[in-house]
């Protein structure tokens, strides 16, 4: 547990616990370290280095050991990544070149399997097809080595301080995030809460954080904490019982011993008396709860069995958002408005609809209304709402909406445009109020790349991961050559996962396509279809960006048949960036750029897009979507017009950037930097940028990809 424990704090912070061993001598061995990790496309920082050099050998061997195996599966190299076609991105033929040449050295037998009737022929009934010919040391054997090139990626591995020290400052951070974590965060805050069940983290504005927290107690025989509302008290039982804690899916509970269920349902008790309205929305689940928890066992909590009452149906509670909704019927905005100020969250998630219906007096009404509880909103719906008011000054063709699951759905944009006046005065309000609230650093060092990140006002937004942007995020690159990968292994069937390429012209409409049905397409190179993983399979795809005429390149990745995305033993998706000259095997790890997993609900994934601008710029923007598709047989052809209004409605919408937050620090701070490598600090400061450097004094504080979202206010 310790070692595994270790390795993901080292993937998560990029910083490697300190290890409290025999000293010795293991200069040598820390060199070696260095030089790995730089084959690889990382680089031990100097302290580092230090560190694993006056450990004894075998200690330092084993640290090494970890830590490049941690950094190595952060972006993609743990396995053997071995393509269809052997020579790709050379050598791979025409796609009706290659089925001929298959169907012309077909044993009879193939022939024979392969008749489906009507003149149809199975491709997987030929043993040449979709399964690997060559050895991975013969594909290696294709290919020259890698010729360095100073855009490949260096990422800097920094030492951090003892286990138990990174476990609770990793801890404390995870569940005092003021946004939703991802779902490896989630899992990881989960298992440090087991380690850490005597510490009550001071603030956890998240109610799922709260869950993972609480869940942790439950199972320790300890009082829940932070609890106020009975949805709180559903999340701890469904996160105890294994089952999705964000609440989108149902969840089937487990069976509670009787101290569980006593806490449980004192903690439903202690709130439950003025919010039973929010037993409504989840009925059905609280009577399944109520299953497993026997109210009636427990006289002592009366108000505890009031919430089963509700959810059965035998007292019914109109809830606050109902009331609203009569006076909203009815065009009283203003008294809707007053009535959800007793929900200062709901009343600022609602301003839109309640000012564009609104009329005359109401306006100002409303607007009073949302200003007189601000102070009482969570910086992170009120981050959300300026990004939502931001994309109001026109009518767009369509809206997106992507649920926490990361599957979106489009509809008509039908609502009237608020009045330019009413947008300033909304946007200016909340600007005010978030510039109140974050801190005055006396010192900041920026890097200019970070303030083009969208702001992760979510981390259901991205993927788990090494340099995963949150959606929205559009970010430059520079290479010839962009290669992205798809690499899967199957459980239990046969699976085949399809990578593809949609390319669209600059008003988002089809040019080409590369998949297995089409190898080549506008420049753009497919490496072969492999169609079943028992041991791992990858595909590529590479884009000459000088080379192909479409504006836009979105990759996909298709479930033909087989296992989904969540059943599948590994999944992952990623692209590199490499000059044409470069040479090297098709998978390179230190031109990786970014590697996310693919655990979606959907059965096409669509992670990142790629767009060229009119000076023939690139840049990749972050989707991080997934399509439900067809049960089996998914083919880009088949997708490709939901997938081109999906990109254009991304690609339009303007997302609330870091570079907001940070002008509103830069406002209060006593020295604002912008960070550039060789740049002098002589005192403490606090760096905000995509990754730490090297370079700043002992005392200074970072805020890197993995910390942004402490970056939203509470």
């Amino acid at each position: 547990m310790i070692g595994s424990t270790r390795t993901r704090l080292t993937q998560r912070n990029l910083r490697v616990p300190r290890v409290d061993g025999p000293a010795g001598d293991s200069v040598s061995v820390a060199r070696q370290l260095d030089v790995a990790l730089m084959s690889a496309g990382f680089k031990a920082a100097g302290e580092l280095i230090e560190h694993v050099a006056t450990l004894a050998r075998p200690v330092a061997v084993d640290l090494a050991i970890e830590v490049l195996g941690a950094v190595r599966e952060l972006v993609g190299d743990q396995v053997e990544h071995n393509p269809y076609f052997r020579a790709f991105p050379q050598g791979v033929p025409a796609t009706y070149e290659f089925w001929r040449q298959m169907l012309r050295t077909a044993s009879g037998e193939e022939w024979r399997k392969s008749r489906l009737g009507l003149g149809a022929i199975n491709l997987l009934a030929f043993s040449t097809y979709g399964r690997v010919q060559h050895t991975y040391a013969q594909m290696l054997a294709e290919h020259d080595e890698l010729a360095p090139s100073i855009k490949d990626r260096v990422t800097v591995v920094h030492l951090g301080g003892g286990l138990d020290e990174e476990v609770t400052s990793t801890y404390l951070a995870l569940a005092g995030s003021t946004t939703p974590l991802a779902a490896s965060d989630l899992v990881l805050l989960a298992d440090l809460a087991a380690l850490r069940v005597d510490l009550v983290p001071e603030s956890m504005p998240v109610r799922e954080n709260r869950a993972a927290v609480n869940a942790a107690r439950l199972a320790a025989g300890l009082p829940l904490v932070a609890i106020d509302t009975v949805v709180d008290v559903l999340r701890v039982a469904c996160q105890a019982s294994g089952g999705d804690v964000t609440l989108v899916e149902s969840t089937r509970f487990r069976g509670f011993r009787r101290s569980e269920r006593r806490v449980l349902m004192a903690a439903l008790d202690q709130v439950s008396a003025s919010k039973l309205g929010d037993v409504n929305r989840y009925s059905g689940r609280f009577k399944r709860l109520g299953e497993r928890l026997h109210p009636h066992e427990y006289p002592a909590f009366p108000n505890a069995q009031d919430v089963f009452a509700v959810a059965r149906g035998e007292r019914v509670v109109r809830t606050l958002a109902a009331r609203a909704e009569l006076a909203m019927a009815d065009g009283e905005m203003s008294a809707a408005a007053r009535v959800l100020t007793t929900a200062p969250g709901l009343l600022v998630r609602s301003l839109d609809r309640l000012l564009r219906d609104a009329s005359g007096d109401q306006v100002d009404e409303v607007m009073a209304a949302a200003g007189s509880v601000l102070g009482s909103v969570s910086g992170r719906v009120l981050c959300s709402m300026r990004e939502h008011l931001r994309n109001r000054a026109r009518r767009d063709p369509a809206r997106v909406f992507v649920n926490r699951a990361g599957r979106p759905w489009i509809a008509s944009d039908t609502r009237p445009r608020l009045s330019p006046e009413v947008m300033r005065a909304a946007t200016g309000m909340f600007d005010a109020e978030l510039a109140s609230r974050v801190p005055a650093y006396s010192r900041l060092v920026v890097d200019p790349d970070v303030l083009s990140v969208a702001l992760p006002l979510s981390g259901k937004a991205t993927a788990g991961g090494f340099g995963v942007l949150p959606r929205g995020t559009r970010m430059p690159i520079e290479g010839g050559l962009l290669r992205f990968f798809t690499y899967w292994r199957q459980a239990k069937e046969r699976t085949d996962f399809d990578l593809s390429a949609l390319l669209l012209d600059e008003n988002f409409e089809y040019v080409d396509h590369v998949s297995w049905t089409n190898y080549h397409g506008d420049g753009a190179v497919y490496s072969g279809d492999l169609t079943e993983a028992p041991n791992g399979a990858t595909e590529f795809i590479d884009i000459p960006l000088h080379a192909v005429t479409a504006q836009y390149v979105v990759p996909q990745v298709h479930i033909y048949s087989g296992e989904n995305f969540t059943q599948v033993a590994e999944s992952m998706f990623g692209w590199m960036l490499r000059d044409e000259s470069q040479g090297g095997a098709p998978f390179e790890p230190r031109t990786v750029r970014t590697r996310s997993d693919m655990r979606g609900t959907g059965r096409v994934a669509l992670p990142v897009m790629f767009g060229r601008d009119e000076s023939g710029e690139w840049s990749a923007t972050w989707l991080h979507m997934y399509l439900t598709g067809s049960p089996r047989f998914n083919r880009t052809e088949a997708n490709n017009l939901t997938t081109s209004a999906l990109t254009a409605t991304i690609a339009y919408r303007e997302y609330l950037t870091v570079g907001h937050m940070v002008d509103m620090l830069a406002a209060k701070a006593g020295s604002v930097v912008a960070w550039h490598p060789g740049l002098r600090v002589d005192s403490p400061a606090t760096f905000i940028g995509l990754h730490r450097p090297d370079g700043l004094p002992e005392g200074s504080t970072f805020i890197t990809l993995d910390r942004l979202s402490e970056l939203v206010p509470h």
